[in-house]
């Protein structure tokens, strides 16, 4: 065992080695870590290489209630996360990608009852309809609902939760969306 040479053996066993293997076994390692590293993507996208540019329009309130600012917020925080984790280019019309949609819910329901019939928490929701349209690829268009909720404690207002709850669940919504336009999971 190795452990039991002493230095001398060591060293002839180095010297069979020599210096070549040692080299060799280290492109072996570099290749190998280079090799895995195109297999992945950082951030998960499978978008074509053909694709270059997506359009998102401004999107609209379909609901009641809500910070005024909700769609333009919604919509800067889509256009700045699709720019941060692709490489296309926003065009203002005639991407090869299109995303349009409405903020179809601006919910506060309670949840989680106590004992005395109150509400431990309240849940707010916000609800997304989202079409894609994908030039390239009409199969990867899709229409649908996106929906996230963050729950606070009932002692508190909405007023009192409103600015930090918001952004999360619009970050969340964002996410979703980006995960089944270009990423597809």
């Amino acid at each position: 065992m190795i452990l039991k040479m002493n230095n001398k053996e060591i060293n002839q066993r180095f010297r069979l080695f020599g210096k070549r293997g040692f080299i060799l076994s280290l492109l072996l390692f570099y290749a190998f870590l280079l090799g895995s590293c195109k297999i992945y993507s950082f951030t998960g996208t499978t978008l074509s290489s053909d694709l270059q540019t997506i359009t998102i329009q401004n999107f609209v309130m379909n609901t009641a209630g809500g910070p005024a600012n909700l769609t333009l917020t919604f919509t800067e925080k889509l256009k700045e996360y699709y720019q941060r984790n692709t490489n296309l280019k926003l065009k203002p019309t005639g991407g090869d990608l299109f995303l349009e949609g409405s903020i179809t819910g601006y919910e506060l329901t309670p949840v989680a009852a106590t004992a005395s019939d109150k509400a431990a928490l309240n849940r707010l929701t916000i609800r997304v309809e989202v079409r894609f349209v994908n030039s390239k690829s009409e199969d990867d268009s899709f229409e649908k609902e996106f929906s996230f909720y963050q729950d606070f404690p009932q002692e508190q207002t909405l007023a009192q939760v409103e600015g930090s709850l918001v952004p999360k669940i619009l970050d969340q919504l964002v996410l979703n969306i980006f995960n089944d336009t270009a990423a597809q999971w």
